[in-house]
């Protein structure tokens, strides 16, 4: 029997319970951004509040959140089983430190937010001023965003999962009453000149920031239940430098990924809307992936990390062709969903309020046109997360700096070449054509490196889904189209939501029922499972 039907139920039942909470957070997620949108439009404004409202998250990652993932959640779960108290003097300390150094990495951000609002822009279409104004009120959200994640792996390995999954949720409904309150409030921000303590600014700012604290507060009674009782711990724990040279590496892929949005903010800021609409097409392009990938990913890296560890490379080469294959077949048809109804989705989700018409097909034109590149990016962060099963962090690094060359090369050109308002669709095809580039030096790497990958037979697993998909979306378009004409629809949006909802229900569908007529391995458990209940009734 094929190594991926032994696989495909139990990687299914891990990442079910997983699916639903990511479902959820990445449903409010989306509708505080579709809020946003309909109310903040597509303009300066917005642009400003994206580029302040990533500033927390990117500088997170490079105090503490790479270093959370590859060395203190390994470190947790080592103290909990060497030491006597259970672990939890070690997490009582890590709490102690990462609270030093992300409060201290605040107070510097905030002190220095002109100077990041210089590094993130250099076009005179953006409105500095306003994002400096949004950075002082956000910023103070880094200690939250670190917080909220150590709080999580230290609930997780302590056997709570529910909490932390659930809390993003938190965070969403916070921003969207806040989006709700802004909308309601009089006025308008002002632009020339920003006003620090306009109450619309101070709102949604705040509220923003809200979010990431209450995210992060609501873990704590939590930990408590636990038995776990903080207390501030001092000094150095001697097992952290064992992961020094892993931390190096891991740090220093964060700070390339740093790198990549610096100039991916500078490209898209030469045009008003361009880093709004790019972010609104990389949310949608990413539900599938959130919910699918994810999961995949997660049930697979501990498989991974045993065979790693037991130097069974035939083991590690089938999980790892096994996940390549079933990302294809997952994501494939979302690609290409994504690819024919793109303009479509962007018209029904973005087109109201102050964004317009216009805002919502650019959002979906960008969209459709970088879509492609969903299965290259979940394969290339596999292939990442072999490297580090192998425990190597020094490779991926060096992929990520080969992606990031490709990238901030690719964005220049766009820039050099696209015409202002298709700036945005430049910004996401080279995002898409650098994980292409990912994936390939990924796979030859790893070929070097383990051996034969079975690489014929994922790529032939990826063209079958490419034909399925094709065709399944192919007849849902025909008939998407046929829809639309004989009811006669001339509204747009209207339209629109008609193309989407049948491209949907019969593409997808269709797209696995071909998969499966092709004989794709891989479907066939779920095949089985859908015959079972069928037959129960």
């Amino acid at each position: 029997m094929d190594q991926g039907q032994q696989q495909g139920p139990s990687l299914a039942r891990a990442g079910g319970s997983m699916a639903i909470a990511t479902i959820v957070s990445r449903a409010s997620g989306l509708l505080s951004k579709l809020l946003l949108i309909t109310i903040l439009g597509v303009d300066v404004l917005n642009d400003s509040y994206q580029v302040a409202t990533t500033l927390p998250t990117m500088i997170n990652e490079l105090l503490l959140g790479g270093v959370l993932t590859s060395v203190a959640i390994p470190l947790l779960v080592r103290a909990e089983k060497e030491d006597g108290d259970g672990g939890e003097s070690y997490a009582q300390w890590m709490i102690t430190m990462s609270a030093v150094v992300l409060g201290v990495g605040t107070v510097v951000a905030v002190a220095c937010a002109p100077l990041l609002t210089g590094l993130f822009i250099d076009s005179p279409n953006a409105n500095p001023a306003l994002v400096t104004a949004f950075a002082y009120l956000v910023l103070p959200g880094i200690v939250f965003y670190g917080l909220s994640a150590l709080l999580g792996a230290i609930l997780n390995t302590r056997h709570v999962f529910g909490l932390p999954t659930w809390a993003p949720v938190l965070n969403n409904l916070v921003v969207i009453v806040t989006l709700v309150v802004y909308w309601l409030m009089p006025g308008e921000i002002s632009l020339d000149p920003v006003r620090m303590g306009q109450p619309k600014l101070l709102v949604l700012g705040l509220g923003t920031m809200l979010g990431v604290a209450l995210q992060a507060s609501v873990l704590l009674p939590a930990l408590r239940r636990t038995g776990f009782r903080f207390r501030w711990r001092w000094g150095w724990d001697r097992r952290l430098s064992e992961f020094g040279g892993l931390a190096f590496w891991v740090l220093l892929y964060v700070a390339l990924g740093f790198v990549s949005m610096v100039v991916l903010t500078k490209v898209a800021t030469h045009h008003d809307g361009a880093i709004t609409v790019y972010n609104m097409q990389w949310l949608i392009a990413q539900v599938p992936y959130g919910v699918l990938g994810v999961s995949l990913l997660t049930a697979l890296m501990p498989k991974m990390s045993r065979a790693a560890a037991a130097h069974d490379n035939d083991a590690l080469v089938g999980d790892l062709s096994f996940g390549n294959r079933m990302s294809a077949i997952l994501l494939m048809p979302f690609s290409a969903l994504m690819t024919v109804a793109g303009v479509s989705i962007g018209l029904a989700l973005f087109s109201f309020g102050n964004s317009g018409l216009a805002g919502g097909e650019a959002i979906g034109t960008a969209l459709a046109l970088s879509a492609f590149g969903l299965v290259p990016y979940a394969i290339t962060l596999l292939q990442l997360r072999v490297f580090y099963a192998l425990k190597d962090a020094r490779t991926p690094t060096i992929i990520q700096a080969i992606i990031v060359v490709v990238r901030i090369g690719l964005l220049y050109g766009f820039l050099a070449i696209s015409p202002p308002d298709k700036l945005a669709v430049g910004v996401s095809i080279a995002m898409s054509l650098s994980f292409v580039v990912g994936a390939l030096v990924g796979q030859v790497w790893l070929r070097l490196r383990l051996g034969r990958l079975r690489t014929g037979y994922t790529a032939w697993t990826i063209c079958l889904t490419v034909v399925a998909s094709a065709i399944a979306f192919g007849a849902a378009t025909g008939l998407a189209w046929l829809a639309v004409r004989v009811v006669g629809i001339e509204s747009r949006v209207a339209g629109a939501w008609v193309e989407v909802v049948i491209q949907t229900i019969v593409g997808l569908p269709l797209s696995f029922l071909l998969l499966a007529l092709f004989r794709v391995p891989e479907v066939k458990p779920a095949v089985a499972k859908i015959s079972r209940l069928v037959g129960r009734r």
